[in-house]
Order: C-alpha cells, then structure tokens, then sequence
C-alpha cells in the first residue's frame, strides 16, 4: 500500500509504503513494516503518521501503534514498525504499557523535586508498609 501525504506547512511531499503485511488473528491485529520517503525534510511524526495509516486501513487512528523509527543515513528515508489492532481493548491487552503511555497525556508530576527527594530519603529509613505511609503524611508528624 502506498500514500503520498501532503504535510501542513513548509513541509514537502512524503510517500509511506508498508511491506511484510501480516494479519494476526490470536493477537487481533495486522502488523506491518512501514517505509516512509519524505526526502528534504523531517520526519513525519509519529501523530501524522498515525492519522495516514488508518485512513489507508480504514480504521481510527487511536489503535495505529507506529513504533521504532529508524531514518537511514544520509535523511530522506525512514522505517519502523506499525500494529494496527482490531480494537482498543485488544490494543490495551497485548501492547506493553510504556507504549501505550506514549501517546497518552503526560502527567504532571505532584509536588516539588525537592518534596519527592525529600520524601525518597525519609522512606530510606523504615521498612515495609511504613513506606506508604510515609507519602500520606503531613511534616508536623500527623
């Protein structure tokens, strides 16, 4: 399968090919190596990728799963891997967590650096449960 895509923006013309198509039924998804030319400019992003993926598959983009993009040397060409699965929860079971993470909204982490350092070296000094408790904890010590 073969798109070309015009990219918003200054940004030229870039041409996706998928080879090595395999539909896998027991894990209910196709999977595919994916080429992307996209010669004098950047690569695609992975969020761009995705929306020209599932319009060529005919599906949603929230279950394109693109991943470990290589651009060969020299710029101009890049490939990488890509799971389309059936559906979201097929997605949720089988897609190990740090990838689904990566195109979830990032969390803003509680406190400051120097509240969770603080905290991290007063749960050095007890043991077991106690360390849980630790976080809940206010500082006058109730």
């Amino acid at each position: 399968a073969v798109v070309s895509t015009q990219s918003t923006g200054s940004l030229s013309m870039a041409t996706i090919r998928t080879r090595k198509f395999i539909t896998n039924r027991i894990l209910n998804r196709r999977q595919m190596v994916v080429d992307i030319i996209h010669p004098g400019k950047a690569n695609l992003s992975k969020e761009e990728l995705k929306e020209k993926l599932a319009t060529m598959y005919r599906t949603t983009a929230d279950v394109v799963m693109p991943f470990g993009f290589r651009t060969d040397f020299g710029g101009g060409r890049s490939t990488g891997f890509a799971l389309i699965y059936d559906n979201v929860d097929a997605m949720k079971k089988t897609e190990p967590v740090y990838r689904l993470a990566r195109f979830q909204p990032k969390k803003d982490k509680t406190g400051g650096r120097r509240q969770r350092k603080e905290l991290k070296n007063r749960k050095k000094k007890v043991s077991g449960t106690k360390k849980t408790e630790l976080g809940s904890y206010k500082r006058n010590g109730k």
